[in-house]
């Protein structure tokens, strides 16, 4: 099982934001599990230049996602996706290892 499956829409939503940085050769986008939250725990997005000792790289639909050791085991099984109707739009991560979740989506409980 993949630890993050990166879908196409989302993909191409990464690629247009690193595009628009001028981070398309460079960066990765790095998804982090933090501590906070209403639930407890939360996600980062954020794009990154390095890569670390005990990070995994995936790359899935033309991009490169890194995933840092303690995030993974919160992340494994996990969809990132991107969503762009007249309820919502952005990146919806989709976690089966979520036990809760809060009303807007940002963090969870494991």
């Amino acid at each position: 099982m993949a630890i993050v499956d990166i879908t196409e829409s989302a993909a191409q939503q990464i690629k247009r934001l690193l595009d628009t940085e001028g981070k398309t050769e460079t960066h990765a986008l790095r998804m982090k599990v933090v501590g906070g939250g209403c639930s407890g725990l939360q996600y980062q997005l954020a794009f990154d230049d390095q890569q670390k000792d005990g990070d995994t790289q995936i790359e899935e639909n033309g991009v490169r996602v890194v995933v840092d050791e303690k995030s993974a085991l919160y992340l494994v099984g996990t969809a990132l996706d991107y969503v762009d109707s007249l309820m919502e739009s952005g990146f919806k991560i989709e976690n089966p290892n979520a036990k809760t979740t809060c009303g807007c989506g940002q963090s969870f409980g494991a």
